[in-house]
């Protein structure tokens, strides 16, 4: 390479300041080959500089080009695998390319979210999103990746709402009653959840921080045996998911006294908010598509409007209602705004309540 155009690598030299008029290239021997030296170099400097640019709308506009892995933290079967694999399904045509569904259960969601984390940002591995993940993130402060550091929210996919439960021989028929109750019994409640640091778990805590009543919580391993011990009388109260427990309900085998959203749900038109009693509260699980971090925003966009269409679609909305699953849907932005929020409310009761993993 010529010295002079060495130095302007360096950014030794100043264009402005060294470009001569033409009579002084006239009058300095080899100058004339330095400025064509020099503007072949700003031609390919300006060039380079174009390339990421360039590169990012190529990703877009070849995307998907092979097929998409969709990594689900839970085991097959479970109501969030088969939602994901009916989202999933309907994505795939819109794309013209397959999405493979890759189970990835254990830590919590942890594991799924790692695998993700470490995936090339180039939308060909996404995750399945939610609210654990939201949770995990003080739940696991050492963990080495999180939603927050991690993770782009490209979409949401739904909301769940909760159910405050009692088992039928408790005498309580209302959320003022079962506080009452409590009140009156300090300690003699048990409260059942999924697991240590699972949403029905921190529901119940939420729920104890807001009303001040005094019950133990008692973690199972899953919603089966959660319930099992419900509806056995082996625990008085818990938590759960609306598509879970609804079955148990209507057979009369566990009593549903209010729902978590914030306005009742149409599976259970007589039972009245927690938040009629207890104003402000709420509980909402939630599904999504997340990507690495890095993605690039056309690809990011492109799914989200893709994602956001299926959820339109009436015959996936009517099998999201045979599975008691709300279709939720938003902007990359405003998921992502969500999933910031959800993360920083849980973070409070995690602290609050104390809950430590071990």
């Amino acid at each position: 390479m010529p010295r002079n155009v060495d130095k302007f690598a360096q950014g030794k030299l100043v264009v402005g300041k060294t470009i001569c008029s033409h009579d002084q290239r006239a009058s300095q021997p080899g100058e004339a080959s330095m400025s064509l030296a020099r503007r072949q170099f700003i031609q390919l400097s300006l060039g380079a500089a174009a390339l990421p640019a360039l590169s990012h709308q190529g990703w877009a506009q070849s995307y998907p080009s092979r097929p998409i892995s969709l990594v689900v933290f839970l085991p097959a079967g479970a109501i969030p695998d088969i939602i994901g694999r009916l989202i999933g399904d309907a994505l795939s045509q819109r794309l013209g390319q397959p999405i493979i569904i890759d189970n990835r259960p254990g830590a919590g969601g942890n594991i799924a979210l790692q695998a993700v984390a470490r995936a090339p940002a180039d939308g060909h591995t996404l995750l399945l999103l939610a609210s654990p993940h939201a949770v995990n993130v003080s739940l696991y402060p050492s963990n080495p990746v999180s939603l927050t550091k991690d993770i782009i929210p490209v979409a949401s996919l739904n909301h769940d709402t909760f159910i405050l439960l009692v088992n039928p021989s408790l005498p309580v028929n209302t959320v003022a009653e079962f506080i009452a109750y409590a009140k009156a019994n300090p300690g003699k409640i048990n409260l059942a959840s999924n697991g240590t640091g699972n949403l029905t778990h921190l529901a119940g805590e939420l729920f104890k921080i807001a009303t001040g009543i005094d019950a133990l919580h008692v973690p199972y391993r899953g919603s089966p045996a959660s319930l099992a011990a419900l509806t056995a009388g082996d625990v008085q109260a818990g938590f759960d998911t609306a598509g879970t427990s609804l079955p148990l309900i209507q057979a009369g085998k566990i009593r549903a006294i209010g729902v978590s959203s914030l306005t009742r749900v149409s599976l259970l038109p007589n039972v009245s908010t927690i938040a009629e009693t207890v104003p402000g509260y709420t509980v909402t699980g939630w599904l999504g598509i997340g990507a690495t971090k890095g993605t690039p925003a056309e690809i990011v966009q492109r799914l989200n409007r893709e994602i956001n269409a299926v959820l339109a679609e009436p015959a996936i909305r009517s099998k999201m209602a045979d599975l008691n699953s709300e279709p939720f849907t938003s902007t990359p932005a405003e998921f992502a705004k969500f999933t910031a929020e959800d993360a920083e409310k849980w973070g409070k009761v995690v602290k609050a309540a104390g809950i430590k993993i071990e």
